[in-house]
């Protein structure tokens, strides 16, 4: 899809203001916890935007690119559901009071935003160019898949890189300062652990792109959607993550929904590529097959868990905590 660079820094002004306006919002007066009605309005809010946003493209662009859309969004706001637990990890670990926790989610989200963006772009440009990285795509999804479906992903946060190296530079004090993510302590400029915890979301958050930026390649080639399709994944991924709640150790089938997803994808990846290259009995999955498949998946499981959960609870047992994966 051929799309000017002034829609480009149209679309990406109007994200910014959106969340700006957001935080502007929830950050008014004294700092207080995310209420629930609060949660469900801005989830709300940011599902319907996505609607229009992808019933707009519908009626400009045609129904094939809308249907990538929708189906690429649904991917990676499914994929967003599961890397929740990690943010709920690494919000314990560092304690963070909850008062604090959606300007970090909101920061957090916005560094995500930004080095997705890159991600995209160097990923379209080098997918062009270099025919067989769909093969490699693939293949990783496959790999991602069966990992994910065994149960190999970790459970617990580690801290990658660039964390460890901000916490090795900057000295940090040895607790919050209120929201700040900086303060002067005796004379001497220091970062805060609320500094620390944006970016660890933010670089976790990026690590968790390794597998849903190839997964939505395998829906769509065009920048334009795969950036949409993320951008507003993410921008409701914080609202989300208050409204889900304790309810995300109920959804313990949802890790094996995303392994089938994942898998399926990373097959019709290596189908179509093999379609491009001429072979006749690769088949070229239509896109309304592959938004059927997701859709379905994501109630399937999700309606499983939900009645696991509720038979657990009557007979007295827990439902085992779902794996959290990196997609």
């Amino acid at each position: 899809m051929d799309v000017s660079v002034w829609v480009w820094a149209g679309l990406i002004a109007g994200l910014l203001v959106v969340l700006a306006f957001d935080l502007w919002i929830v950050d008014r007066g004294e700092p207080r916890e995310f209420s629930l009605r609060q949660a469900s309005f801005w989830v709300g809010f940011y599902v319907t935007l996505a609607v229009l946003f992808g019933i707009g493209l519908w009626m400009i662009a045609g129904p094939d690119h809308a249907g990538e859309y929708f189906a690429g969004y649904l991917t990676e706001y499914s994929l967003s559901v599961d890397n929740l637990f990690i943010f709920y990890i690494i919000m314990g670990r560092f304690a963070v009071p909850r008062v604090y926790q959606h300007k970090v989610l909101l920061v957090g989200v916005l560094m995500a935003l930004v080095m997705r963006g890159i991600f995209i772009l160097v990923g379209a440009a080098a997918l062009q160019r270099f025919g067989w990285l769909f093969y490699v795509f693939g293949a990783f999804l496959l790999y991602t898949a069966v990992n994910l479906l065994r149960g190999h992903d970790e459970e617990e946060f580690k801290e990658n890189l660039l964390l460890r190296w901000v916490r090795r530079i900057f000295p940090t004090t040895d607790g919050f300062v209120g929201s700040k993510v900086t303060a002067r302590v005796d004379g001497r400029r220091m970062v805060t652990p609320m500094l620390i915890v944006m970016v660890a979301i933010g670089t976790t958050d990026l690590l968790f792109a390794l597998d849903s930026i190839p997964a939505i390649f395998g829906l769509t080639q065009d920048a334009f959607i795969v950036f949409t399709a993320n951008a507003f994944a993410l921008m409701g991924l914080r609202q989300l993550y208050f409204l889900l709640g304790g309810l995300l150790q109920r959804l313990v089938y949802i890790s094996y929904g995303l392994s089938f997803i994942l898998g399926f994808i990373g097959v019709k990846l290596i189908m179509e590529a093999l379609h491009t290259s001429g072979v006749s009995w690769a088949p070229e999955v239509p896109i309304w097959v592959s938004l059927s498949v997701i859709g379905v998946t994501m109630v399937v499981t999700t309606v499983a868990s939900l009645i696991k959960a509720r038979r657990d609870k009557r007979s007295g047992g827990a439902a085992a905590p779902a794996k959290v994966s990196q997609g």
